[in-house]
């Protein structure tokens, strides 16, 4: 904390009228979030974990309390929701640690580097900028001043106290207000300008650790005595990240300072009010761009000697494929989420149309793959075939771990140490197949296992090369696609889907990352009951994600605070609550 509020309040953005003492009062004024919430939040204590393994009574059934960072994403949807599409961020924060397969679990074990701090003052800036500019005042500001060139409290309140309980994600108290309006009008006398004044604060509050970080409150749950619930405005926040990835509008904050969110009945209609607007795909692009890992799109290489057809712009429109396939199938077409992955429709672009073998039109457009084309479902599109290949050449290894990791929730052991990668890794081997090379790797009894959960799945997708391009050959000889799934033998990739789409690990798998997406982070033992219950409902709702996402929504365990067990008298060692070391985001 104290690295922060030093950087935070030291130097002047260049070319900027505004003194260094004015602006360290301005961002000292900002900061409200007590030191002690940089810390990690406890872990659940090994006798919660024991209790809820032996269905004690003990057990709590909701997730912890977090503290996490915003994404990126989260950033700028918030700020382009409040004041306009039109203003531009063009900004990528630190990377966030994938942890329990996603990235948003890792905003809650996130601290601030710092060139982390130098980048959200930049941003500060910018934004501030274009929210003040001349053109955006008489939309964006709710009053006019009755000398621009002068201190206006009246009007610098009513802009202020919109924008600061909407960035804040609730209420500011009226000292803490009266603090922004003081602050505003001293830099507008100083600079004999209203609006500079208002944007010297303004980028004071966009750097706010009150802004950056969500730092969930709870309170006592009158239906549950001696347990423990997400207040209102911290339930409203974690609907609002959950369903479209942005902090939570007006009608959001009003529900949570009426106390509606926590009535069933409210919450469901605010719930279906949220599932039916155009936010919400925001919201779903998000957990699945998440989910599949797609982060690594960004820096995806592939070898332009190897895959002269994947163009520039081939990575960014095959991460856009299938999120548009994914938006279509699930919330457009309301298709079972099973079938995401057996279907033939989707949309390609001019860049993909060259990988596809289909003629090339301006745009995107939608497409309806024939049965001979083996596209099935996403498995077959350019996004995961490319994404776990290597630069010059397909991998069925990286491929089945993919397919297992990401959608089956199986974690698959990294190799040991000192093996020997020769015969997979050559390109010149005697071996012409990926099949006869992986064979001959497996000869090596260290090897065998992990490429046993691997290989059967990715070997039935070596039709396509390392781009996602159609093959029948390798170095001249016939591709052998057959393989198998947990039991299941099929000849080609066609099979392949079928048996992913069957395997009862799939729907599981996306139950368990939504609800841990939903609530920031990674779910203690204490969760399972509730994921019991939300698989239920899921397969009795059709496998729809409309419904999935309304149960976890619904569900007591979304605002249920996960809280250590009881102290005991003399409590043993092992039952301890340790709070964990924060872990930085690299720059």
């Amino acid at each position: 904390m104290d690295l922060f509020r030093k950087r935070l309040i030291s130097g002047v953005t260049g070319g900027r009228k505004a003194t260094s003492l004015l602006r360290a009062g301005l961002f000292a004024a900002a900061i409200a979030l007590p030191a002690c919430a940089f810390l990690a939040l406890p872990s659940i204590t090994a006798a919660a974990k024991d209790a809820a393994v032996k269905g004690a009574d003990a057990p709590i059934v909701g997730a912890p309390k977090r503290l996490r960072l915003l994404t990126t994403q989260q950033y700028i949807n918030t700020i382009q929701y409040f004041f306009g599409p039109d203003i531009k961020i063009d900004v990528k924060f630190s990377p966030l640690a994938r942890t329990d397969g996603l990235l948003v679990s890792g905003s809650s074990i996130a601290g601030v580097s710092d060139a982390q701090i130098e980048i959200y003052q930049k941003v500060a800036n910018i934004v501030s900028t274009q929210v003040l500019a001349p053109e955006r005042r008489e939309t964006l500001i709710p009053c006019k001043p009755k000398n621009d060139k002068a201190a206006d409290n009246a009007c610098a309140a009513k802009f202020l106290g919109d924008v600061s309980g909407y960035l804040y994600r609730a209420p500011l108290s009226k000292d803490r207000l009266a603090n922004l309006v003081s602050d505003a009008g001293k830099a507008a006398d100083q600079l004999k300008d209203f609006y500079a004044g208002l944007q010297l604060t303004l980028e004071g509050v966009l750097m706010s650790p009150n802004v950056l970080f969500v730092a969930e409150t709870e309170e006592a749950d009158p239906k549950r005595p001696g347990q423990m619930r997400l207040d209102g405005y911290s339930l409203a926040s974690r609907l609002s990240l959950f369903l479209w990835n942005a902090a939570p509008d007006a009608t959001l904050r009003q529900a949570a300072a009426k106390g509606q969110l926590d009535n069933e009945k409210t919450r469901a209609k605010i719930v279906d009010m949220m599932l039916a607007s155009p936010r919400l795909e925001a919201g779903v692009r998000s957990f699945f761009d998440d989910m599949f890992g797609f982060d690594d799109f960004e820096t995806l290489a592939k070898d332009a000697m190897a895959y002269p057809y994947f163009l520039g712009e081939a990575a960014g429109d095959a991460r856009e494929q299938t999120l548009r396939t994914v938006v279509d199938q699930l919330l457009t077409k309301n298709r079972d989420y099973r079938d995401l992955y057996t279907t033939r429709e989707t949309f390609i672009s001019p860049a993909l149309a060259i990988i596809y073998g289909v003629p090339t039109t301006p745009g995107w457009r939608a497409i309806e793959f024939p049965p001979e084309s083996h596209r099935t479902g996403i498995l077959t599109q350019v996004s995961f075939l490319a994404l776990h290949s290597h630069p010059g050449r397909s991998s069925a290894t990286l491929r089945g771990k993919a397919l297992r990791e990401l959608l089956l929730c199986q974690k698959v052991p990294p190799p040991p140490a000192n093996v020997d990668f020769s015969i997979v890794n050559n390109p010149n081997s005697d071996y012409k197949t990926a099949r006869d090379r992986l064979t001959a790797h497996r000869a090596n009894p260290v090897c065998a296992g992990c490429h046993k959960i691997t290989d059967p799945m990715g070997l039935a997708l070596e039709n396509f090369d390392g781009a996602g391009q159609y093959r029948t050959e390798e170095k001249g000889t016939p591709i052998d696609p057959t393989g198998s799934l947990d039991g299941k033998d099929f000849a080609n990739v066609d099979g392949l889907t079928v048996a992913l789409r069957d395997n009862t690990s799939l729907p599981t798998c996306l139950v368990r990352r939504a609800f841990s997406y939903s609530t920031g982070g990674s779910l203690p033992l204490t969760a399972e009951p509730a994921l019991v219950e939300l698989n239920k409902s899921f397969a009795a709702e059709g496998y729809r994600l409309r419904g999935l996402l309304k149960a976890i929504a619904l569900n007591p365990a979304f605002s249920a605070v996960a809280e250590p067990a009881p102290k005991k008298a003399a409590p043993e060692k092992s039952a301890s609550v340790q709070p964990t070391k924060v872990v930085a985001a690299n720059p």
